[in-house]
């Protein structure tokens, strides 16, 4: 399961329209539909203010530098 797919099962789950999701998150309506609809680019705070409401938060994995076999 994706962010977005998340996002809107927890939504559901919950009874709330985006509106009323971006209104408690303290976010824009533009933003919870970009969420929503998969967008690839996202502000990770704003992200977090989001899945705080449903007791989640995401964070950036640190990816291993290639290794450079010489």
């Amino acid at each position: 399961m994706n962010l977005s797919e998340f996002l809107k099962e927890r939504r559901a789950l919950a009874n709330l329209t985006q509106p009323e999701l971006a209104e408690k998150a303290g976010v824009g309506l533009r933003f919870v539909r970009e969420l929503e609809q998969g967008k690839k680019t996202l502000r990770l705070d704003k992200v977090n203010q989001v899945l705080q409401l449903f007791g989640y938060e995401m964070s950036p994995l640190k990816s291993n530098p290639p290794s450079t076999n010489n």
